[in-house]
């Protein structure tokens, strides 16, 4: 534990370890040391003078990503874990720790027309992450070749001070430049500091999901304030009246997926130096395309933990698996439930019984047919999202508003959150009409295009609202991996 400490202190995050004892003592509030902004609230700069939040980012929006992400890294990772692996089908933690800074460095070097800093075996060994397939680990896209020896890896100390190299001589390097007009602002430039820093926000959730599941047994809890007071969160979440009807009717409706944002568009001379009014992404967003939806009926709320452990010991008993989010380790004499992970330890049943249950597409599927219904298509849970679905402005659980997912409250008045979790839905990531692969980061979506990868919406807890509140956000995984928080709610056809 003092080794991870240390190098948390070590890390000069100012405005990570700035708390009050107040926060610390009414942890009801479960306030982080550190705030997301409101995307409403965005500052405009020399860059991005419309002040959009899709737009160029700018340097304090690094920064906020880059304290959240030390935060995770250097204050709940001790030494010993960096070389384990929590999920046998992603790499072991310090790989991230490189990787994150080498996407950057890679990708940015070539706005800057320069070569990339830090050691050339860097480039190489933290280039890129691992998805192989869940049936066949052998079998993976493109990415890194990692060094198979823990001591073949290079020492944390440095690779932090390449995560700091990168940081200042490349990303704010670049920003600076175009700041003080001595480097023209691109799209081009614009859309890849944009992936930059999304690439980072997602990578905290990833690295996040996979570190709960050494939570109690070597990773620690997020450093700055106590745990939860579980006993009377679940007082109140227990007295919270149920929708007063389990499903709504949608449709028939025409609803428009996606944004007009293609890449290859960053080249036309007209629009090369548009950027402060542009709204960014990544290719599977674009372009904007017109879907009808029939008339369909789709449950208020996500499958909760409870109505799955239910399903899990009944009719599914030996048809789905033990959810990857929960556990028998910690349970006690009598507790015939398993336990809950959290970021905090695994707790009690009783805790989280009304949490979304986390687990892979196929169980949750097979929870669906027995209900005698399916996970709804991606246009129905677009609908259903933009009709009930708070924003993290309007209270949404995204954003480390809290580092646990909390019961959904959609269907009691109508609009609410659905507990902090992403959403699987019954679509294949696949090309769609008018497509087109970004070449920044080749292979980003298309290299997944494969049948086995299913479209999810949505944010989790640990989703940063610039990715949570971007409607046409789309996520993936692999219909039968278990780890990442994807939830689902029950659709029927009409």
């Amino acid at each position: 534990m003092a080794d991870s400490l240390n190098l948390f202190a070590e890390s000069n995050l100012r405005a990570v370890v700035s708390f009050t004892d107040s926060t610390v003592a009414l942890h009801v509030l479960e306030r982080p040391p550190f705030t997301y902004p409101l995307l409403s609230a965005t500052e405009p700069t020399t860059l991005n003078p419309t002040a959009n939040p899709y737009s160029i980012p700018s340097v304090p929006e690094f920064e906020r990503s880059w304290a959240t992400w030390d935060l995770v890294t250097l204050g709940m990772i001790p030494k010993d874990l960096l070389h384990s692996k929590p999920i046998d089908l992603r790499h072991k933690p310090l790989f991230y720790i490189g990787h994150l800074p080498t996407f950057a460095n890679i990708l940015l070097s070539r706005c800057l027309q320069a070569k990339p800093v830090g050691p050339r075996p860097y480039l190489t060994i933290f280039e890129r992450g691992i998805d192989p397939s869940v049936d066949d680990p052998d079998q993976c896209h493109s990415h890194s070749e990692v060094p198979e020896r823990d001591e073949d890896w290079p020492v944390i100390e440095d690779v932090l001070a390449y995560r700091d190299d990168v940081r200042e001589n490349v990303i704010k390097r670049l920003i600076g430049e175009m700041e003080r007009g001595e480097r023209p602002l691109t799209r081009r430039a614009a859309r890849t500091l944009m992936m930059v820093l999304e690439h980072d926000g997602f990578h905290i959730e990833t690295l996040l999901y996979m570190l709960i599941q050494r939570a109690g047994t070597g990773m620690l809890p997020p450093p700055g304030f106590a745990p939860p007071p579980w006993e009377t969160l679940a007082a109140q979440w227990d007295a919270t009246p149920a929708p007063r009807t389990a499903t709504v009717e949608l449709g028939p409706a025409t609803i428009t997926l996606g944004h007009d944002d293609q890449e290859p568009d960053d080249e036309l001379p007209a629009l090369a130096g548009d950027v402060s009014a542009h709204e960014f992404g990544w290719d599977n967003e674009s372009p904007a395309r017109a879907v009808d939806v029939p008339k369909f009926r789709v449950e208020w709320r996500p499958v909760t933990n409870g109505e799955f452990l239910a399903f899990w010991r009944g009719a599914g008993a030996g048809k789905v698996d033990m959810p990857a989010s929960w556990t028998t380790d910690g349970c006690g004499a009598g507790e015939a439930d398993p336990r809950v992970r959290t970021l905090y330890g695994p707790v009690p049943m009783r805790y989280a019984r009304h949490w979304p249950c986390l687990t892979a597409y196929d169980d949750l599927a097979a929870f669906a047919a027995h209900k005698g219904g399916r996970i709804p298509r991606e246009a129905e849970l677009r609908l259903f999202l933009d009709a009930y679905q708070v924003s993290y402005a309007e209270g949404a659980n995204t954003g480390f508003r809290h580092w646990h997912p909390l019961p959904a409250t959609a269907g009691a008045d109508g609009r609410g959150s659905n507990g902090g979790v992403w959403e699987w839905t019954a679509t294949p990531l696949a090309a769609h009409e008018g497509f087109a692969g970004t070449t920044i980061f080749p292979g980003y979506s298309s290299d997944f295009f494969d049948g086995a990868h299913m479209t999810v919406l949505g944010a989790s807890y640990a989703t940063v609202p610039r990715l949570g509140d971007r409607r046409t956000v789309r996520n993936f995984y692999q219909h039968n991996y278990p780890y990442p928080w994807v939830a689902a709610r029950v659709a029927y056809d009409l």
